[in-house]
């Protein structure tokens, strides 16, 4: 395992100056049901904000991952390459390999206060999600939310976790000093579908119920629908299944993405396809010719799917980093005896 190779930055690139060196990782297992066939590597890095490398298509330039590997075990995760910096495996050494960087609450509080760092949007869950189920036991977002609330940093989150609801009062404290969002990832709503594909995920039904809380206490969060399979979740029932579960939960926004196969993602849902639904693989190959986004048309005919049913159950599209904030309750108007004329605006 090539620990030293482990860069500043190489969350989606590489770097010069190794993160930690070998003699800073202790290896462990715990022999509890959730954790059954886990091995977690805790680290002590030596930087935790990552900086977007500029050809990247993602709209934020920071990110904080204070792990790598998850168990939610994804087939189709864009970030499985990021493994084999390590000389891990991007299959089940993806799932079951957990690097966590123990130090991460303290790191962050530090690095925040540098006076380099300019108080910049910081997004978590873009890489892998930091509400897996390692999260339960090394408990490392609250120290991370409450260093965000502390110094008023802006950031968002993207979680398929229900256990962001145990952070939930900090989440609102740090709303209450400066911009915070918070979306959650359901692609589709089909048991089977989830099943196959998300095996390590909480039910679809579950998350969006994280969505319904959310918003029950004061904090808006929309659904990133993603992905949409094609040949496997994009038929129009589907779809509309789906936004309408999401409309349900009262949730701001609906922002649907295509399948999208990275090297080291590519190969594993592949391999996946071929063993599941065989009679798909030349189709893939063929929509998939170009590289590792489907074809424009094929994006643009999803999106339009997704956003008309979304119009029609009354929640429309937003920009998917866009912050959302509580706001403090309007002061109550004065009592007067007058008659006062009711508005619909």
């Amino acid at each position: 395992m090539r620990w030293d190779n482990l860069t500043e930055g190489s969350e989606h690139s590489r770097a010069d100056a190794a993160l930690f060196g070998a003699d800073a990782v202790t290896t462990r297992t715990f022999d509890m049901p959730e954790f059954r066939g886990i091995t977690f590597h805790e680290v002590r890095a030596r930087s935790i904000i990552n900086r977007v490398p500029a050809v990247s298509r993602m709209s934020f330039q920071w990110t904080v991952n204070p792990y790598r590997g998850c168990s939610h075990a994804c087939v189709y995760c864009f970030a499985r390459k990021t493994h084999s910096y390590l000389d891990l495996d991007t299959g089940l050494g993806f799932d079951s390999q957990i690097v966590v960087k123990t130090n991460a609450p303290e790191l962050l509080r530090r690095q925040l206060g540098s006076r380099r760092w300019q108080g910049e949007h910081i997004a978590m869950g873009t890489n892998v999600d930091c509400y897996q189920r390692a999260e339960g036991r090394y408990r490392l977002m609250p120290g991370i939310i409450s260093a965000l609330r502390d110094h008023a940093n802006p950031f968002s989150i993207l979680t398929k976790g229900t256990l962001i609801l145990r952070d939930l009062d900090l989440i609102k404290q740090a709303a209450e000093v400066t911009d915070v969002g918070v979306s959650v990832s359901v692609g589709f709503t089909d048991q089977e579908l989830w099943r196959t594909v998300e095996p390590g995920t909480p039910a679809p039904e579950r998350r969006l119920e994280v969505v319904r809380t959310l918003g029950e206490h004061g904090i808006g969060c929309g659904v990133l629908m993603a992905p949409v399979i094609p040949f496997l979740g994009d038929r129009p029932d589907q779809l509309r299944a789906t936004v309408r579960a999401i409309a349900a939960c009262g949730a701001t926004s609906v922002t649907p993405l295509v399948l999208h196969l990275r090297p080291g993602a590519r190969e594993w849902f592949m391999a996946w396809l071929g063993q599941h639904h065989p009679y798909l693989v030349a189709r893939y190959e063929r929509l998939y010719a170009e590289g590792s986004y489907a074809p424009k048309w094929y994006q643009r005919r999803i999106t339009r799917q997704v956003h008309e049913l979304a119009e029609e159950y009354g929640i429309g599209p937003t920009r998917a980093d866009l912050p959302r904030r509580i706001r403090p309750p309007e002061p109550a108007e004065p009592p007067t005896s007058e008659p006062t004329q009711l508005s619909l605006i």
